[in-house]
């Protein structure tokens, strides 16, 4: 498949761990409803019916970089929710409160009301149609980065239904200890879609990919280590055996216990940070390693004035150094964010990524 040439490869060459003469930048979420053009689009249309349609996924993910010209990757405009709803579950996004499941998985016994195996060529290939179509659309502009939710963080969404965005995974994690082997048997259903979902996407044009383990650090470390991360390390190591020269980026949210183990033991090149760890703790941590970090600023600065935002960016790079690192914020843009801010948050990643002559 022809695309336009790459004429910014900074992003790219920072996973690689290559030599850049300054850090790279993107933003979780920074397609999506801070924007005014994103809620122009939505007035019309309901989320999932923007992810479905490519044509709307493309000009979604397009908005953030035709606004903010110093952004150095771009991201599909999708959701981590499409692989339940290709596994025959339904998933609503309720405006106001977000993803609801209205028959959620409440026993074992209801897994066998799943779709498995998918054939994702065909349930996704609305992600595929998007993906292609912003490749020349993007005109080489920027890479671009596909995605998927990690196991577990599918597996809560299924058993939860919705309603979880602060914590609290009771009944998820109530599988996890009463029902160990169904737990399994799910997340590795939900393992296997996600690895012939992520290679689909880069055959269809992703330059690089990112699992988003939103809700791994709602997990003791050793129910991390039991439940997460082997099929964490079993997507990469897959999907590099079929696509060995697309970077891959892990973030697991709240994991700082587990950034030594998924350094020294995962293939991702690039590992994301939250906020709630230093970046100097965190470099100390992967340098022998050798991976790309990527994070880790506080959404809540975004809040700030730019002079705040100024000395919080130059305090973060100042940690994790200019080389193997790309900036970004240690979650997603929020709803209540002024389209400013992340201007701010951009220009200032610019005025303190260089390297000093």
């Amino acid at each position: 498949m022809e695309f336009p040439k790459l004429t910014n490869d900074l992003f790219i060459r920072s996973c690689k761990g290559e030599l850049v003469e300054r850090v790279p930048v993107w933003i979780m979420r920074q397609a999506g409803r801070y924007l005014p053009e994103f809620k122009e689009v939505r007035a019309d249309t309901d989320f999932f019916g923007v992810c479905k349609t490519p044509e709307l996924a493309c000009k979604v993910t397009l908005q953030p970089i035709d606004r903010y010209p110093g952004l150095d990757a771009s991201i599909i405009f999708s959701d981590i929710l499409v692989v339940p709803q290709a596994m025959g579950l339904e998933v609503q996004m309720i405006p106001g409160k977000g993803p609801h499941f209205p028959q959620p998985l409440k026993t074992p016994e209801e897994m066998s009301r799943l779709i498995y195996p998918v054939d994702v060529h065909s349930s996704l290939k609305y992600v595929f149609e998007a993906i292609t179509l912003t490749r020349h659309r993007l005109g080489g502009r920027v890479p671009l980065i596909g995605f998927t939710g990690a196991p577990w963080t599918l597996m809560a969404y299924c058993i939860e239904g919705g309603g979880i965005s602060g914590g609290n995974l009771n009944a998820a994690k109530g599988w996890l200890y009463n029902h160990k082997e169904a737990s399994h048997k799910l997340l590795r259903m939900l393992t296997d879609v996600c690895i012939d979902y992520l290679v689909g996407q880069i055959e269809a044009g992703a330059q690089a990919i990112q699992v988003f383990d939103s809700w791994a650090g709602e997990l003791s470390p050793h129910l991390f280590y039991e439940f997460a991360q082997p099929y964490l390390l079993e997507i990469a190591e897959k999907v590099r055996a079929k696509h060995p020269n697309i970077p891959l980026i892990l973030f697991a949210k709240g994991a700082n216990h587990a950034l030594e183990s998924l350094a020294a033991n995962s293939v991702y090149d690039v590992l994301g940070i939250d906020w709630t760890i230093d970046p100097t703790q965190a470099r100390l941590i992967t340098e022998k390693y050798k991976k790309t970090l990527q994070g880790n600023l506080d959404p809540a600065v975004l809040y700030c004035p730019k002079e705040i935002v100024d000395e919080q960016v130059e305090k973060m790079i100042q940690g994790f150094g200019i080389q193997r690192y790309i900036a970004n914020l240690g979650h997603g843009m929020q709803p209540q964010h002024n389209p400013d801010s992340a201007n701010n948050f951009i220009n200032s990643i610019h005025k303190f990524g260089k390297e000093k002559k």
